[in-house]
């Protein structure tokens, strides 16, 4: 989701004694009002009234947004969450489906823009599922309502207005347009501002369209981590081992030091033998990472991980596209464990817990390995009856194991009855 610099303005197409018409649809006097506003701003960047009005007719806030904006889980949740849940087994084993499928288009952008297929296919899987979560909020409501309320919201009305230039030109069609809560969309979540100065027509149909082509989505994926600096033919990153006694102040994505600087503080590959990453000298810029501490994965990160960085300023989301790609390249993961005794879920364990919490009379739908409000009710249950000191309602390994052990004693065979908990 690469939430960039808004759009900058263009040439002003309309007469500055263009007098606003006042938009319809909105009974929130406020709202109405920052639409005015937001209509005069548009028709100097050269939308008329009427369009404006046409695309924003029926427009009404939707303050639920506003919440959300000091609420994003790159920096909200545990990393052992958030890398489990979104580079999990089906999302790789989809991944190399995807590889297959899109062979020759992945091979003809990969040729174009020196992108790697395999990173581009991991950014398509971690934003939207490979094109099956593409948000289900509405695209202009969201961003008119941010534009109008909250913080940031000039930055959003530059999202908003590049939205409506995209709508205006015909790239777009604004009906049944939906995305993230933050105005992302399309099957590798552009920002519009991005989407305007990033997007290409990998179809050749004349239109840059991110929701409806593949091809102008990977295309356009593959043209932002070139113009982020991809370098071809090098690596992201390595997981590394640091010595004995390392101090985690000389960690951070922006500590550059030479490779051969890491080499003389005593950090190696994992198997211990020298650094030496592929494709990359004894003076390549490295960074390490300790997302974290030091008591769980090092790695070291070089260019291209700042070029997937760039791509949503988070450690977290970088790391899920870089360590997926590694595993759509045959790779196995992360060697080191993650310091806790409760790791993440991916998605068929999430199932698991919730046919677990369904047996048990929890009211929580259906076993989709989506961890929702239910769920986490559901869990929360669970854990009080279990006497736990932290009822959070978190999906883990331990409450997992936990029912597991308990639906294995009540099987045919078993002694332990349970107790029902509707």
């Amino acid at each position: 989701m690469p939430i960039l610099t808004t759009l900058g303005l263009a040439a002003a197409l309309a007469s500055a004694s263009t007098q606003p018409v006042e938009p319809a649809g909105s009974s929130d006097p406020a709202f109405s009002r920052c639409l005015v506003e937001l209509q005069s701003t548009a028709a100097a960047q050269g939308i008329s009234a009427d369009r404006f009005n046409e695309i924003t007719a029926g427009l009404t806030p939707d303050p639920s947004v506003l919440g959300l904006l000091d609420a994003q889980p790159e920096f909200t949740t545990p990393i052992w969450d958030y890398l489990a849940a979104l580079v999990d087994r089906q999302r790789a084993e989809d991944g190399r489906a995807m590889l297959q499928q899109h062979r020759d288009l992945l091979d003809r952008v990969s040729a174009q823009y020196g992108v790697d297929p395999t990173t581009i296919v991991a950014v398509w899987g971690v934003e939207s599922d490979y094109g099956r979560v593409f948000g289900k909020r509405p695209l202009l409501q969201s961003l008119a309502t941010l534009s109008c309320a909250g913080r940031r919201q000039a930055f959003f009305r530059g999202e908003l207005l590049a939205l409506l230039k995209l709508i205006d030109r015909g790239d777009l069609q604004a009906q049944g347009l939906t995305g993230s809560w933050a105005g992302a969309f399309g099957h590798t979540q552009f920002m519009p501002s991005t989407y305007a100065r990033i997007a290409v027509d990998g179809d050749g149909d004349g239109r840059r369209d991110l929701v409806g082509s593949i091809p102008d989505a990977l295309a356009s994926t593959a043209n932002y981590l070139k113009r982020a600096g991809w370098r071809s033919g090098e690596p992201w990153g390595m997981e590394v081992r640091i010595p004995a006694g390392f101090t985690a102040s000389q960690a951070g994505r922006t500590q550059r030091r030479a490779l051969a600087d890491w080499r003389a503080q005593g950090v190696t590959a994992l198997d211990g033998s020298a650094l030496a990453p592929a494709n990359l000298p004894s003076d390549a810029r490295a960074a390490l990472l300790l997302p974290a501490g030091t008591k769980g994965p090092a790695l070291l990160v070089f260019r291209n991980y700042d070029a997937i960085y760039s791509y949503n300023a988070a450690e977290s989301y970088a790391l899920a596209i870089a360590t997926l790609a590694d595993q759509l390249r045959g790779g196995s993961g992360l060697a080191t464990a993650w310091p806790t005794d409760d790791p993440g879920l991916g998605r068929d364990e999430r199932r698991q817990l919730q046919t677990l919490l369904l047996a048990r009379g929890h009211d929580i739908g259906s076993a989709d390995g989506m961890i929702g409000t239910a769920t986490r009710r559901a869990i929360q249950t669970e854990q009080q009856r279990l006497g736990w000191s932290e009822v959070d309602g978190r999906a883990g390994q331990r409450i997992l194991r936990v029912l597991q052990e308990e639906a294995a004693a009540v099987a045919p065979g078993g002694q332990k009855s349970l107790p029902a908990t509707r």
